[in-house]
C-alpha cells in the first residue's frame, strides 16, 4: 500500500460536520462537531485509498465564510500541493459552489483539488457525508482528475466548479450542472469515470492564478430583479457605500425593470463595472442591443454568485496592474 497517493484533507465545518443526538433531525443540528479523525475513524477505507493529512480551517457553516477566507485557502491548498498529490475539502454546502468556483479560477496547480459537503448531518440515520467523502478521495485518487481544475463530488456525481450550484435545500441531489451536466461519475463497483473536460481556462490556465490577497475586498453586492422593482436599492449603494462593482440577478434572459435601468446609467457614468444575469437558474445571458449603451458585461450562464467572484476578480487585476 505504499505506492497510495499522499492527499490532503482541508476541513472547513458545514453540515458534514454536524451532529445531533436524534438520528432523525436534518434541520436542527450543530456543525462544527465532527473533525477530520472523526472522519476518518468513521470511515477505514479512506486509509485504504491515501496516505492522508489533515488541515482543520475554519469550522463554521459555510456562511460564514468570506473572500479572506478563499484566498487563505488558496494560499494553503499551493503550499501543500507542493508536496502532496491532491487535496481534498470539506465545506457548508450553502456557499460550497462559491468556494469551488473561486478555487477554480485562482488556484496555481494542475493537481486535482476535490470539494464536498453533505446534505445530511455526519449523525444522521442515512447521511450521505460517507459516500460523498469516501467517493471525493476516489476521484482524488484517479489519475485522470488531474487538469480538470476545482471538482465537487456529490450523489455519485463528479462536476465542475464552473457548472455545478445547490439546487435544493434539502435533497441528496441538490447538486447539479443544468446547462452542461456532470462531467463524470462513480460507479457502483467503486471505479472513477470521466466522459469530458472543463473546456474553458481554469487553475493554472486563468488569468487569475497568481492573484494575490487584497487589502480590502472590494465591495461588490448583488441585487435581485423583480416586478415592480424600483430605484430606491440601486440608490442607496451608489449614495452610501463604497462599491467596485454590481452584479443584476435579472428577470428572464437577463432584463432589469425601467427604473432601475436609470439608476444603472448613473452607476456606468461613475465607472462602477456592472454585470447581468438571470435569476432563472438555468440558461446564458447575451448581449442586446436595447442595453448597449450601459455597456453591460455578460458571462453567458454563470450564475449571479459566481459572476460576482468572477467581477471581483477582475476588479482585483485591474487594480493591481494600474497601481
Amino acid at each position: 500500500m505504499s505506492n497510495r497517493p499522499h492527499i490532503t484533507l482541508f476541513t472547513l465545518g458545514g453540515t458534514i460536520s454536524a451532529h445531533h443526538s436524534d438520528r432523525l433531525e436534518l434541520c436542527d443540528y450543530q456543525t462544527g462537531h465532527y473533525h477530520a479523525q472523526d472522519f476518518i475513524n468513521a470511515l477505514p477505507e479512506l486509509s485504504e485509498l491515501a496516505q492522508i493529512e489533515w488541515i482543520p480551517i475554519k469550522n463554521v457553516t459555510s456562511t460564514a465564510i468570506d473572500t479572506f477566507d478563499w484566498f487563505n485557502l488558496k494560499k494553503q491548498i499551493e503550499q501543500q500541493l507542493k508536496k502532496q498529490d491532491a487535496v481534498v475539502i470539506t465545506q457548508g454546502t450553502n456557499t460550497l459552489e462559491e468556494t469551488a468556483y473561486f478555487l477554480h479560477h485562482t488556484l496555481n496547480t494542475t493537481k486535482p483539488v476535490i470539494i464536498t459537503g453533505a446534505q445530511k448531518p455526519f449523525s444522521a440515520l442515512g447521511s450521505d457525508a460517507y459516500f460523498n467523502l469516501l467517493n471525493s478521495f476516489r476521484v482524488a485518487a484517479c489519475p485522470a482528475a488531474a487538469g480538470k481544475g476545482v471538482l465537487t463530488v456529490f450523489n455519485d456525481k463528479i462536476y465542475s466548479a464552473q457548472d455545478v450550484s445547490k439546487t435544493h435545500t434539502y435533497h441528496l441531489e441538490a447538486f447539479q450542472a443544468p446547462n452542461n451536466g456532470p462531467i463524470g461519475r462513480i460507479e457502483a463497483n467503486r471505479t472513477v469515470h470521466f466522459m469530458h473536460a472543463p473546456a474553458q481556462p481554469h487553475t493554472s490556465s486563468s488569468p487569475y492564478c497568481t492573484i494575490q490577497k487584497p487589502d480590502r475586498a472590494p465591495y461588490i453586492p448583488i441585487v435581485y430583479s423583480h416586478a415592480g422593482a424600483d430605484s430606491q436599492l440601486l440608490e442607496a449603494l451608489l449614495q452610501h457605500t463604497q462599491l467596485d462593482g454590481l452584479v443584476i440577478a435579472g428577470t428572464g434572459a437577463g432584463r432589469c425593470s425601467p427604473k432601475e435601468e436609470q439608476a444603472l446609467y448613473s452607476a456606468r457614468k461613475q465607472g462602477i463595472p456592472i454585470v447581468m444575469t438571470s435569476r432563472v437558474g438555468a440558461g446564458g445571458v447575451v448581449p442586446i442591443k436595447y442595453y448597449s449603451n450601459l455597456e453591460l458585461i455578460t458571462l453567458g450562464d454563470l450564475s449571479p454568485q459566481k459572476a460576482r467572484i468572477w467581477l471581483l476578480l477582475h476588479v482585483l487585476s485591474t487594480n493591481s496592474t494600474t497601481h
